[in-house]
């Protein structure tokens, strides 16, 4: 089964950091990533560029039009006003089918700010305790904004990685 989380970090180049060191090692197997995307918002920049890991074409790896439209919900549908919002909400309730809510949508805008990044990765066969030694060697902090994963599992990817 594979795993979607959301990480913020405080800083705009913290998701590329993590990004590189989760493809490090994936060359290594101890994670398969199947898709990820990175958002950066640089200070003093009016809106966040959005990337997609752009070497990924397998079966598991989500499209380009789901990012697009993703991070277009999250980060500049608010700005367009209420008209195009409002033509975006039965592309907003589509996303639901797939585990995100109106709430995650509006949590990522929320956090997801100026001089932050973000980087939403679906993975799978994570070794665990080698993935969480390495990003604690790092020593970043970031937070968890949503993960598919149990409550339990979620708790102990909290406490494994440091992350608020």
């Amino acid at each position: 089964m594979a795993t979607i989380s959301a990480f913020k970090f405080d800083t705009p180049d913290g998701a590329q950091q993590m990004l590189d060191l989760v493809q490090q090692m994936a060359k290594v197997q101890l994670v398969t990533v199947q898709d990820a995307a990175i958002v950066t918002w640089p200070q003093g920049k009016k809106k966040p560029k959005t990337k997609q890991l752009e070497d990924l074409a397998g079966a598991g790896a989500l499209s380009g039009a789901f990012w697009g439209m993703l991070f277009g919900l999250i980060f500049f549908i608010p700005f367009l006003g209420m008209a195009v919002g409002a033509a975006m909400g039965a592309l907003a309730g589509k996303f639901t089918d797939y585990g995100i809510d109106d709430s995650f949508i509006k949590s990522v805008g929320q956090k997801v700010t100026e001089g932050t990044s973000a980087l939403f990765l679906m993975t799978s066969g994570a070794v665990m305790d080698k993935v969480s030694d390495a990003v604690k060697q790092k020593g970043w902090k970031f937070e968890i904004l949503s993960t598919n994963l149990s409550k339990e599992q979620e708790d102990q990817l909290r406490k494994d990685f440091g992350a608020e």
